[in-house]
């Protein structure tokens, strides 16, 4: 294959990355908004509502924890391409099913669903290693999760502007969208993955736990997998509690946390679109990470602090940082394994944010329902963000000190290769 031949595919590639990866995350957070208030309207009750949201955020989170190594492995070995389609077609088949479900048995089928169709984003991740210099994979990640922000910065605001004409008419609209990106997929996607760089299936490295072995290989992937771990616990507050905490403190609907969701999604964009790349060039992977980290914790914790709208309006600032940590995270971890093993890593980075997705709503979701209410165990309504603070402060200290130990190891390698 020629030159010319390459970059045309390589642009191909990376054109429907962008394009699926902004439909499929449109599709998604077309949801977001109306999601909790259904299910608040089945149970009846704000408290009880975030209980059952953090169960079937922990019930898409473990499918993704079982499923996500299995097709990452798949991927390894019969290419990037299938994976992906499958995907967008399974999700938009799901958008159908939670669009006509009568009750919560049926939205939490759809929860399981979405869960295994949507861990094939770590075959998306998988196929940008694949057609991206290594060096230049934590601007391609960051193009990426720019993309997912745009996504965001739609999606709620067609979500809440829909749910105005009912809770279900946002699933329709999101299994279009996963559809479309199915057929554009289909005419336009072009594979990554070549037959001489593939891997035999395995049934030991697709397990989720025998996935996880692969970051044990490495000092500074072991301690990058516990930060990943603690980023992703952190960040399902949103996802456990935020549509119900803004409308019990706030009194804010759909229309508003559409709106703000879209604030956060373009904040977002420009952090990993244009932020990443000059302060990567300038401070590094591993300092940029932590810089993300402290960011996103005073973001955090002022959200729970947030007397009024407008403070938590406010704390979106520092919080949009946070963009800065995970391509950098996802750089310094695909730099320790190889071309190979790609999808693997994935699948385990996959598994582990599976991990903490279980755990995660579960927990703030229970903490979430003793905070708030007449009848709550502690009156502290901003408790579930103060906690997700913490986790994340403890995030960017052992990045911190993983980073500092694998400086200290590359120089004496350095020294050693030097030494007469």
């Amino acid at each position: 294959m020629s030159a010319l031949s390459r970059l045309r595919t390589q642009r191909a590639a990376l054109a429907f990355i962008f394009v699926t990866a902004v439909l499929d995350i449109v599709a998604m957070g077309i949801i977001i908004p109306v999601l909790p208030g259904l299910i608040e309207d089945f149970v009846g009750s704000n408290a009880q509502a975030g209980v059952i949201n953090g169960v079937f955020v922990a019930l898409w989170a473990g499918m993704q924890f079982i499923c996500s190594p299995i097709i990452g492995s798949l991927s390894d070995q019969y290419g990037r391409r299938p994976v992906i389609l499958i995907s967008c077609a399974g999700l938009a088949l799901d958008y159908v099913l939670m669009a006509v479900a009568p009750d919560l048995w049926w939205l939490a089928l759809g929860r399981i669903i979405a869960g295994i169709t949507s861990s094939s984003f770590t075959t998306v991740y998988a196929y940008m290693a694949d057609i991206t210099a290594p060096e230049k994979r934590a601007r391609a990640y960051g193009l990426i999760g720019a993309a997912f922000s745009g996504g965001f910065v739609l999606g709620p605001i067609l979500g809440g502007f829909l749910g105005e004409f009912g809770p279900r008419v946002p699933f329709w609209f999101a299994a279009g969208l996963s559809a479309l990106a199915f057929l554009y997929g289909l005419l336009v996607l072009p594979e990554s993955l070549p037959l001489e760089k593939r891997m035999a299936f395995s049934w030991r490295r697709a397990n989720p736990v025998g996935s996880l072995i692969l970051l044990k290989r490495h000092t500074e992937l072991s301690g990058l997998a516990i930060v990943n771990f603690l980023l992703y616990f952190a960040h399902h507050v949103f996802s456990a509690v935020f549509v119900l905490y803004a409308a019990w403190r706030y009194n804010w609907g759909p229309r508003e946390v559409g709106l703000l969701l879209a604030m956060v999604g373009v904040l977002d964009m420009l952090v990993q679109g244009v932020l990443v790349g000059p302060v990567v060039r300038r401070l590094g992977d591993r300092t940029t990470m932590v810089l993300g980290l402290f960011g996103g914790t005073i973001g955090v914790a002022a959200m729970g602090w947030a007397p009024d709208g407008l403070w938590f309006i406010a704390a979106m600032l520092p919080n949009a940082l946070w963009g800065l940590a995970m391509p950098t995270l996802q750089s310094l971890m695909t730099r320790r394994v190889g071309e190979d093993e790609q999808g693997q890593l994935q699948g385990a980075n996959m598994s582990v944010a599976s991990i903490a997705g279980v755990m995660s709503p579960l927990f703030f979701g229970w903490v979430y329902s003793v905070s708030v209410g007449e009848h709550a165990l502690i009156q502290m309504p901003g408790l579930a963000f103060y906690l997700a603070a913490v986790a994340l402060l403890l995030a960017a200290i052992i990045g911190w000190w993983v980073g500092r130990q694998a400086g200290r190891q590359e120089s004496a390698a350095v020294e050693a290769s030097t030494a007469p």
